[in-house]
């Protein structure tokens, strides 16, 4: 049997009210939105646990993802990917989710954790920065416009002896590079101090990884030297924040860093701006009714559906309105009833019960 539960806010959170479900009436919802006019809603779906579990499509997230696109194909309804992870540019992980779940994704539609990064461009443009992570960390951040950007592994690879673990390993994380290229390279870690460096996403080779930011930053940026003024340090999400404890109980000043991800409000201050600007992409007439500010378009109600209360959820509460939680069942909670530190407005099985939800929702208003 289906049960979906509803948070009622005069209520305690302990005792949620059941909430019909009404799939049929909100097929009409394409009907009735038909012609081009204002959306006064958005949603962010998470990634991982809520329309995939690797690279298969769970909870229906295909026939439901497709309810928000025109009989053309023609995306109708403003939403947008909103995830933790990372490591490959936006335009990647667009292309991919495109043909997994049988929509045509934009990278505009694609916020990952490391993407806030992209307003440090001018700040490090011509600096050097390094990159950390697995997947193209540099790739990412050269995509965004930094212009001297060096992966880890590169970094790594100009120093003989920066990792002590090296001989005990199994693998390589060098990569192949012809002898003028690393020379050029050489000179550039020899001569310039590291400015930033930038935790894009889970390490592959954790110990050296930690090693080496150790160096960089209680040096200045040039390992090998007295120590010097710590470089900026940023993590795409806090899940990454491991690393900081390692480098305080080795360093007597403790490190200095700004961290992004959900569940940092921010974050979602940020995605009502993307979705702000996709909803002006996509009905231009907006532009002039706003004076051409792409990021001013109100809404009356953003939707996150995710998978884990404490990120997901715990973010969209902070946040507060226009945000609605909706908590699926498929990723990490599996509980029968509404989270109890971290209650969402709404607790659905699948992702494709939270957008039947949300479609007779915003069609019977």
């Amino acid at each position: 049997m289906l049960r979906i539960i509803l948070k009622n806010t005069a209520q305690s959170p302990s005792k949620p009210q059941s909430y019909p479900f009404f799939s049929i009436i909100s097929r009409s919802y394409s009907q009735l939105h038909s012609q081009i006019q204002r959306p006064s809603f958005g949603i962010a779906f998470d990634i991982d646990g809520v329309v995939l579990l690797g690279d298969t499509p769970i909870g229906g997230s295909p026939q439901a993802l497709k309810r928000l696109y025109d009989d053309c194909g023609k995306l109708k309804t403003p939403f947008i990917f909103l995830t933790n992870g990372g490591g490959f540019r936006e335009s990647k992980r667009a292309s991919e989710l495109s043909e997994l779940l049988g929509v045509n994704i934009l990278p505009s539609q694609v916020v990952q954790g490391h993407s806030p990064f992209k307003q440090l461009v001018k700040r490090f443009e011509n600096e050097l920065v390094i990159a950390v992570g697995k997947g193209e960390p540099a790739a990412v951040m050269s995509e965004y416009g930094f212009k001297n950007v060096l992966s880890i592994d590169e970094y790594s690879s100009c120093f003989d002896n920066i990792d002590p673990q090296a001989q005990y390993k199994k693998w390589s994380t060098k990569q192949d590079v012809d002898q003028n290229s690393s020379l050029r390279m050489k000179n550039t870690v020899y001569s310039q101090r590291v400015q930033g460096a930038f935790v894009v996403s889970d390490s592959v080779d954790w110990s050296r990884d930690i090693q080496v930011l150790c160096d960089v930053l209680r040096t200045g940026g040039l390992p090998g030297r007295e120590i010097g003024h710590q470089p900026y340090l940023y993590f795409a999400n806090d899940d990454l924040e491991y690393q900081v404890a390692i480098f305080n109980r080795i360093h007597p000043q403790a490190l200095e860093y700004t961290s992004f991800g959900k569940p940092n409000p921010s974050v979602f201050m940020n995605a009502e701006n993307i979705l702000s600007q996709l909803v002006s992409s996509l009905h231009h007439s907006l532009q002039v009714e706003n004076h051409g500010n792409a990021g001013s378009h109100p809404f009356k109600t953003l939707y996150m559906i995710g998978d884990n209360p404490s990120v997901d959820i715990n973010g969209a509460r902070q946040a507060g309105l226009p945000w609605f939680s909706i908590l699926t069942r498929t990723g990490v909670f599996k509980g029968k009833e509404n989270h109890v530190k971290f209650p969402a407005d709404l607790v659905v099985d699948t992702v494709e019960e939270a957008v039947d939800f949300l479609l007779t929702r915003e069609c019977s208003s």
